[in-house]
């Protein structure tokens, strides 16, 4: 098939103008110019895209799936650009990071501080991942480092320990629930859940729990981040479960906040690296050694990374 990311560009912009002539404006092109690049996309295509109407033209089913396609071509594209353009501007290198949501809004940013400070220059990309996601990142290349609670082992990975994250169980002050000690899972999905958005880690092994246990999570509503799940706990929408590192930087006033009585409950974290050091840079092992440190500091004074 032979078009040019001119085409790709000129179709997105009729498809969001609605008209050949405007779409080609934006894109420098006369509409003569347009209309035949157009055409000979469709033909290469094998497909029209456009309907052609009195008042300008509209998408076709093969034009809304190519207009999906194009839009993420064109993003990808844009985001190369950005990814790129530090390097331009003389950032030396770039470090990827994949970490649970957890360890993301808890640990990492503290941890990586100093890592930060020392070297202004690099870039660092830290994207927000499942376990098994990030180990299989990390395995191939596309992931330097990477967060997991995982309790596998592979002969290319080395996994060194890092964290420790507990859930803990927070309910509205009228509940129940909020009268006793420690909560099981079972008793915690008697109640609406608020909860971090589907996809997210927690997310989707709280629900592989519930699933092994014959129940279901009742999700009531779905956020962006922890603090928002605590906000709506405490105006009496549902209960949450919410790392306890997490909940030391939040406000925790208006809520109850108890012991999940779970064996799993107490999910180590740790760091994931390939064993082969060539396929290491050396700034991925600094910023490595860097989050060891913070967290080996933290051990020495007694809070155990809680």
């Amino acid at each position: 098939m032979r078009y040019d990311l001119i085409d790709l560009k000129l179709f997105a912009a009729i498809a969001d103008a609605g008209n050949v002539s405007r779409g080609g404006a934006a894109c420098f092109l006369a509409p003569s110019s347009a209309s035949l690049r157009i055409k000979q996309l469709e033909e290469t295509l094998g497909t029209q895209l456009f309907k052609r109407e009195a008042r300008g033209v509209s998408l076709t089913r093969a034009g809304q799936i190519m207009l999906e396609h194009c839009r993420r071509c064109l993003a990808g594209l844009e985001q190369m650009h950005s990814d790129l353009a530090p390097y331009a501007n003389g950032i030396r290198a770039q470090v990827t990071l994949y970490a649970s949501s957890s360890a993301l809004a808890s640990f990492v940013p503290q941890d990586m501080q100093r890592f930060l400070l020392d070297y202004p220059e690099v870039r660092v990309s830290v994207q927000e991942r499942l376990s098994h996601e990030t180990v299989a990142a990390v395995l191939d290349g596309r992931a330097d480092i990477g967060i997991v609670t995982w309790n596998e082992t592979h002969p290319a990975l080395a996994f060194l320990p890092y964290r420790q994250n507990e859930l803990m169980v927070v309910v509205p002050p009228g509940d129940a629930l909020a009268r006793q000690s420690s909560i099981t899972f079972a008793e915690c999905l008697q109640r609406p859940f608020i909860s971090m958005n589907s996809g997210s880690a927690i997310y989707t092994y709280l629900m592989n729990k519930a699933a092994s246990l014959r129940l279901q999570l009742d999700v009531r509503i779905q956020v962006s981040s922890f603090a928002s799940i605590l906000s709506l706990v405490r105006a009496g929408a549902g209960i949450g479960l919410i790392p306890r590192p997490v909940l030391q930087s939040l406000n925790r006033e208006g809520v109850c906040i108890l012991p999940l009585n779970e064996p799993w409950a107490v999910r180590p974290l740790t760091i994931c690296k390939r064993v082969d050091e060539q396929q290491s840079t050396p700034y991925a092992e600094a910023l490595l050694d860097c989050l060891q440190t913070a967290s080996r500091q933290d051990s020495e004074q007694g809070s155990g990374g809680r």
